[in-house]
């Protein structure tokens, strides 16, 4: 049996065709706001069940009890607020109790039925999310580009699928299927923004041997500059899979959001995501969604005891290096030998040596891995 979805049941909110010419023929009827294409993704995200249980942005309540306890009104886990921010002039054109037409460039992509418009604090959405309000980081810093206001309420997607890589893209009514397909009971999740190198391998495969199959779903969408492109990460994985996994029991779909970088927070948001798309277990690695020195190496994994009642096995992993001595990758509870033996994994040794058009040292990347990643020009987001 398949793990149910978060909430209970799997949110669709995509209209059928006739629903949707229905609305779009009388839409100059309505108020329409323009979001960009990351907030049009995420309403995609509502309306497919990737963030089951909402059903649209987050009103007051809800928005209250995530920033202040990590849980919706109704009880259910749940750590970053989903939210539409407005500004002063936006909101006085919008009134509780109306429908009102989300467009990204002129198109429409949802209509909402706004329920709820408040205001909100930057600093206590800042120290509770995110633990600083310190706006060198990438998360506090994006909050000072919001508007005054939020606006909540139920959406009706009503675009084609938004993606731009949509041979990887899969919805959670999808992936489900698929599994089912597979016999797969048990699916262990695994969360990137980065190329694979033989740690992530090594993790990946020891968590593949506990259960049915291994989703890979790595995170398209907004990053900071200096993190891998999308194309990059996709064009590396795809070349290991082909080469180094059982394709049986490995699955790769893309999770389009953008990173919050908010650490332990985020990592149980994207465990529950997870477990929308299917997954019974969720890798959680060393600081996971983290950025610079805000968090504690395993902060991430620890914050899990704060939250029993998830519905997905956390399957966490300390730190872990190649040992010379040993000839393979291990870690300190498997190997013997002193530091003086082992290689770490080094994130900015292997950027390094990418950003220098070399090929990391073997005991670091597959070859076949950085030549993939050499033959774009820039590997990184600028």
């Amino acid at each position: 049996m398949i793990v149910k979805p978060h909430g209970g049941t799997l949110i669709q909110r995509v209209m059928s065709e006739k629903e949707r010419s229905a609305i779009l023929s009388c839409q100059e009827q309505f108020v329409s706001l323009e979001i960009d294409e990351e907030k049009a993704i995420e309403i995609q995200n509502i309306a497919n069940g990737v963030f089951s249980p909402l059903q649209g942005f987050m009103n007051q309540e809800d928005c209250r009890e995530v920033i202040q306890h990590s849980r919706l009104a109704s009880g259910h886990a749940w750590t970053l607020p989903i939210v539409l921010a407005v500004d002063d002039k936006q909101a006085k054109k919008i009134a509780k109790n109306e429908t009102i037409i989300l467009k990204n460039r002129e198109a429409a992509v949802a209509s909402m039925r706004v329920e709820d418009i408040y205001t909100w604090n930057s600093e206590e959405y800042a120290k509770n999310v995110y633990g600083t309000i310190d706006e060198k980081h990438p998360g506090v810093l994006g909050l000072k580009a919001l508007g005054k206001y939020f606006i909540g309420g139920t959406i009706n997607f009503l675009s084609d699928p938004i993606s731009n890589f949509p041979e990887f893209y899969l919805t959670p009514r999808e992936t489900r299927v698929l599994f089912k397909e597979k016999n797969w009971e048990t699916v262990v999740g695994f969360q990137t923004r980065n190329v694979s190198h033989l740690g992530h391998e090594y993790v990946q495969k020891t968590a593949q041997s506990i259960v049915d199959g291994l989703f890979i779903n790595p995170v398209i969408g907004k990053k900071k500059p200096g993190d891998f492109s999308d194309q990059v990460i996709l064009d590396s994985y795809k070349v290991l899979i082909d080469q180094y996994y059982v394709k049986e029991r490995t699955v790769m779909s893309i999770l389009q959001t953008e990173m919050r970088y908010a650490g332990p927070k985020e990592a149980i948001f994207h465990a529950i995501v997870r477990k929308n798309f299917g997954c019974s277990h969720f890798i959680v690695g060393r600081d996971h969604a983290g950025v610079g020195s805000y968090y504690h190496p395993f902060a991430a994994q620890k914050i899990f005891d704060h939250f029993p009642d998830l519905g997905i096995t956390p399957m966490f992993f300390m730190s872990f290096f190649f040992c010379k001595k040993c000839n393979s990758i291990a870690n300190d509870k498997t190997c013997p030998h002193p530091q003086s033996d082992h290689i770490d994994f080094a994130g900015k040794i292997i950027r390094e040596k990418l950003v220098n058009h070399q090929i990391p040292p073997e005991a670091m990347m597959r070859k076949e891995v950085a030549e993939e990643i050499l033959k774009h020009g820039n590997p990184f987001v600028e």
